[in-house]
C-alpha cells in the first residue's frame, strides 16, 4: 500500500526561503503582532497565531543563494532598523567605485562613474550569509522553515491557487520506492507566495498554465553568473571597494561585465555575468570567467591568493516590460520570480525585499478582509506599482534590450537612458527568448565546422569545471531520478550536433552534460551527470530547443554556499 501523503494546513505559504519570502515572513509576523495588540486595545477581534511557513529546497536557507553581491540597504533598513545591532552579516560599507573598460591586456578606467553604478553606502554581502541570517530573525519571529522541502507541483482548484506540493523523497533511480520512502506533503494555504527566485521551476509551470499572466510582456530573459571567492594576500583590495569592468573576455556581440568586490579578512569576490542571449553556439561562460581572471587588473589582485569558494547561478535581466501579473486568486509573486531585479544596476536583493514586504501588507489586508482572491490581494500590485521599485525599474526599462545589437548601441541606449528616464532609442523595446538569438554553427561561423580549441586550465588562477565545482560544495544522492531531463534525447544525436555542436556541454558552468561518441564512429549521446548540478538553471535557459527540463531534485541536494 502507497503511504499515506501528508497534508499541512497554514496560514500562510512562502515557497523558497530567499530574501523576498524571508523578508515577507518576518514582515507579515510583526504587522499581526501590532494588528493584535490594536485590536486587544480597542477590544477588536484578534487573529490567532499564525502558521506562518517557508518551504526550502536546500539543506538550510542558504546554501542554494548566490550573487555578486552589493545590497542597497534601503529595504532592510525599513525591514529591520536595528540590523546592523542585530549583526547583519556586512563584508564592508562601499566606499570607493571604479569602472574599467577592459581590452585583452589593457584596461582603461572610466573616468566618471554613471549614477547606476554608485554604490557608496551600500553593503558588500554574502547573499548566502545574509539569508541564512534573515532565517533566524524569521524563526525568532514564530515563523516555521521546513528545509529540504522542494516545491515539485502548483496546487490549484477552479483557478484558485490552493498550495503546493512537494517532492517525494526516497526514490530510485529507476523509480521504485527506497525503504527510506516518504511521500512529499501537500501545503495548503489560502494565500501562497511564490519567491523562488530566478526561473523557479514552479513558476514556469504557473505561466504555462496561465499564459494570460505573461500576455503582453516581454519574455524573461536571463544571465548567468559564474563567481569565485578568494583568500587575498593582505592589502590587495579592501573592503567596501567595488569594481566593475567591461570589454574583455566577452566579444562585442555579447552582453556582460565583471566585477570584483573587496570583503573582509583579504577575501574578495570575483565574477562574470553572461547574458543568456548570446549567438555563438561555441560560447562556454566558465571559460570566460576563467580567462577573466587571467587579465593583468584580477591578477594584481589574485596573485598568490588562493581560490575558496565556486558557484553559479542564473538572473533575471528582462526588467520592468517582462514583470508578469503579480497576482492571482491564492498567489503572490514576488522577487526575482517576477523578474524584479534591475539590470542597469544589477541590483535585485533590495526589490526582493521590498516585494516581500508589499506581499506582506496584502496579505494582512486579506487576512482581515477575509478575501484572498486576485481583487482581495489587489494591495500587493498597487502597492508596487505606487513605490520606487516601479520608479527605479521604469528607469532602466529598455537597458538590456539596447544591447540587441551589440555593445555600442547599448551604452548608446543606456546613455540616452540616463538622460531620458529610461525611454533611450525608443519606448517600448521589445525582446525575444535568449535561447532563439543562438546561431547555428553555418550562421555564426559562416560554415566553418572546427571547434575553437580547449581552453587551458593553470590550475592556480584558472580552473576546469570539475575542480570548480568542488569548491561549490554540490552533493545530491546519486541514487534517485535525474532531476534534469532531455524531452526528446533524439535531436541531441540529430539536429543539435550538427547545427550546434551539442551547445548543453559548454553553457552549462557544472560539467553535467558529457558527450560519449560511440567507439564506431556511431551517433553517440549526451549523458547527464546530474549529481554535479548547481541548480542554476542555465540548461533549461539557454537550450536552443528547449528540451531540457530543470526540475527539483530531491530535498537538501545541491550546492552549499557558504560565504557566497
Amino acid at each position: 500500500m502507497a503511504a499515506e501523503r501528508e497534508l499541512l494546513e497554514v496560514d500562510v505559504l512562502f515557497v523558497g526561503a530567499g530574501p523576498a519570502n524571508l523578508s515577507g515572513a518576518i514582515h507579515l509576523a510583526g504587522l499581526i503582532k501590532k494588528h493584535n495588540e490594536s485590536a486587544e486595545a480597542s477590544g477588536a477581534d484578534k487573529f490567532d497565531e499564525p502558521f506562518i511557513a517557508v518551504i526550502e529546497k536546500g539543506n538550510e536557507p542558504g546554501h542554494h543563494q548566490l550573487s555578486g553581491a552589493v545590497l542597497d540597504p534601503r529595504s532592510l533598513t525599513e525591514l529591520i532598523p536595528d540590523h546592523i545591532e542585530k549583526g547583519c552579516p556586512i563584508e564592508g560599507i562601499v566606499f570607493k567605485d571604479d569602472l574599467y573598460f577592459l581590452t585583452e591586456k589593457g584596461k582603461a578606467r572610466v573616468p566618471f562613474t554613471p549614477p547606476p553604478l554608485r554604490n557608496h553606502g551600500s553593503y558588500v554581502v554574502s547573499l548566502g550569509e545574509l539569508t541564512k541570517w534573515l532565517a533566524g530573525i524569521a524563526e525568532e519571529e514564530g515563523v516555521e522553515i521546513f528545509s529540504t522541502f522542494p516545491g515539485a507541483e502548483i496546487l490549484e482548484e477552479e483557478g484558485r491557487i490552493t498550495g503546493v506540493r512537494t517532492a517525494d523523497k526516497g526514490i530510485d533511480k529507476d523509480g521504485n520506492e527506497k525503504p527510506n520512502y516518504q511521500p512529499g506533503a501537500d501545503f495548503i494555504a489560502p494565500v501562497t507566495v511564490l519567491g523562488e527566485g530566478s526561473r523557479g521551476s514552479l513558476a514556469k509551470e504557473l505561466f504555462a498554465a496561465h499564459p494570460e499572466l505573461i500576455e503582453g510582456r516581454n519574455p524573461m530573459v536571463y544571465g548567468v553568473g559564474i563567481k569565485e571567492v578568494w583568500k587575498t594576500k593582505p592589502g590587495r583590495i579592501a573592503p567596501g571597494h567595488v569594481i566593475h569592468t567591461m570589454g574583455h573576455p566577452l566579444k562585442p556581440d555579447t552582453y556582460g561585465g565583471g566585477w570584483i568586490y573587496g570583503m573582509k579578512d583579504d577575501m574578495v569576490s570575483v565574477g562574470l555575468v553572461v547574458g543568456l542571449d548570446y549567438k555563438d553556439p561555441f560560447l562556454d561562460p566558465h571559460a570566460c570567467f576563467q580567462n577573466y581572471k587571467t587579465h593583468p587588473l584580477l591578477r594584481s589582485i589574485l596573485e598568490g591568493g588562493s581560490m575558496e569558494r565556486y558557484g553559479a547561478k542564473s538572473m533575471p535581466l528582462g526588467g520592468y516590460y517582462s514583470m508578469p501579473q503579480l497576482a492571482m486568486d491564492g498567489l503572490l509573486i514576488v522577487g526575482d520570480s517576477a523578474s524584479m531585479l534591475n539590470p542597469m544596476r544589477l541590483k535585485g536583493i533590495h526589490t526582493a525585499i521590498q516585494s516581500g514586504m508589499f506581499a506582506a501588507e496584502a496579505i494582512l489586508a486579506a487576512m482581515i478582509a477575509g478575501d484572498y482572491s486576485r481583487s482581495g490581494l489587489s494591495k500587493y500590485e498597487e502597492a508596487i506599482r505606487g513605490s520606487w521599485i516601479e520608479q527605479e525599474l521604469r528607469s532602466s526599462r529598455n537597458f538590456h534590450q539596447g544591447f540587441s545589437n551589440g555593445l555600442w548601441t547599448g551604452l548608446l541606449n543606456t546613455g540616452l537612458q540616463i538622460a531620458t528616464g529610461g525611454r533611450g532609442l525608443k519606448d517600448r523595446m521589445g525582446s525575444e527568448p535568449g535561447h532563439s538569438r543562438m546561431e547555428t554553427i553555418a550562421e555564426y561561423y559562416g560554415g566553418k565546422r572546427e571547434k575553437p580549441p580547449e581552453e587551458a586550465f593553470d590550475g592556480d588562477y584558472t580552473f576546469d569545471k570539475l575542480t570548480a565545482l568542488f569548491k561549490s560544495g554540490t552533493e545530491h544522492v546519486e541514487d534517485q531520478p535525474a532531476h534534469l531531463k532531455i524531452v526528446d534525447p533524439s535531436i541531441c544525436v540529430t539536429r543539435c550536433v550538427e547545427e550546434y555542436g551539442n551547445p548543453c556541454e559548454r553553457f552549462c558552468p557544472a560539467n553535467v552534460y558529457v558527450w560519449e561518441q560511440e567507439a564506431d564512429g556511431g551517433k553517440g549521446k549526451v549523458r547527464i551527470d546530474f549529481a554535479n548540478c548547481v541548480h542554476c538553471k542555465t540548461c533549461d535557459i539557454m537550450d536552443p530547443y528547449q528540451v531540457i527540463q530543470w526540475t527539483t531534485p530531491e530535498g537538501g541536494g545541491g550546492p552549499v554556499y557558504e560565504e557566497m
